[in-house]
This record gives structure tokens, C-alpha cells and sequence, in this order.
């Protein structure tokens, strides 16, 4: 029986990390549930907590995102208290990742829809030999 810990990283308008654990507890599953700054981590086996969080994702599929943890909660390597505080390895790449969530979702809402973006010109680069000459005419105005 292999015990995994998933986080579920919450950027939704509709869904709270509060109405999430409810649903988990009323699951009735055997999985450990933590609440956290960024939404929930659902601890158990990987079985239950796959189909736990399926159900719980269709909650809100595009404002719910989940990402498997490598160390469990309280895991002495992680855990602040034993660490003597400051934030724990892994938060500030996790806070960065938060910020781009909207953006995520709602390219995954527009593709759902069938929108397909359309291709970004390329720009193409100055070449090396026009700016020297653009240079050199500066130079030559300016004496």
C-alpha cells in the first residue's frame, strides 16, 4: 500500500478551500486532509486519493489544480518547526506557480471551447552588419 500526499492548489472564484475539505469529510475515504495557504494537501493511498480528488476536481476543473507532493506533512526535512521557521523549501517556487494559474485556466477553458490561439509572427532580428551601419551613420551625424 503506497501512501502519496497530494496538494491541491486552489485559484478559483467559485470554490473555497473550505468547501473543498467539506466535500473530502463527506467522502468518508481513510485519507488524512490539511488545509493550507494555497488550498488542501489529501494524504492516503494512492488508489483512494486518485479517485477522491477526481471527484473533487470536477468541482471546479479550471480553478483546481492538483500536484503530487514528495514529502508527506510533517516530514522532519520540510517541516518549519524543526527547521527553526522560514519558509519551507518548495513554497516560494509553489507561490510563483499560483501567480500564473488564471492564465492556465483559462487557456484551458478557451481550448475546452474549441478556441485555438493563433500563431505569433516571428520577429525577425536585426541583423548584426545593419546596426553597425546604423551605428556608424550615428556617429558620423553626431561629429
Amino acid at each position: 500500500m503506497e501512501s502519496i500526499t497530494k496538494m491541491l492548489v486552489i485559484n478559483s472564484r467559485d470554490v473555497l478551500p473550505s468547501d473543498i475539505v467539506i466535500k473530502l469529510y463527506e467522502s468518508n475515504a481513510d485519507i488524512s486532509i490539511k488545509e493550507t495557504c494555497f488550498g488542501v494537501m489529501v494524504t492516503g493511498e494512492r488508489k483512494i486519493v486518485d479517485e477522491v480528488l477526481t471527484k473533487i476536481r470536477k468541482m471546479d476543473p479550471y480553478g483546481i489544480f492538483i500536484k503530487e507532493r514528495g514529502l508527506a506533512p510533517g516530514e522532519k526535512f520540510r517541516c518549519r518547526a524543526t527547521r527553526r521557521g522560514g519558509a519551507r523549501p518548495g513554497f516560494h517556487n509553489l507561490e510563483s506557480e499560483d501567480k500564473i494559474l488564471p492564465h492556465i485556466g483559462s487557456a484551458l477553458r478557451a481550448l475546452d471551447r474549441g478556441e485555438i490561439p493563433e500563431l505569433k509572427k516571428k520577429i525577425k532580428k536585426l541583423d548584426v552588419d545593419i546596426l553597425k551601419e546604423i551605428i556608424k551613420q550615428e556617429l558620423e551625424a553626431q561629429s
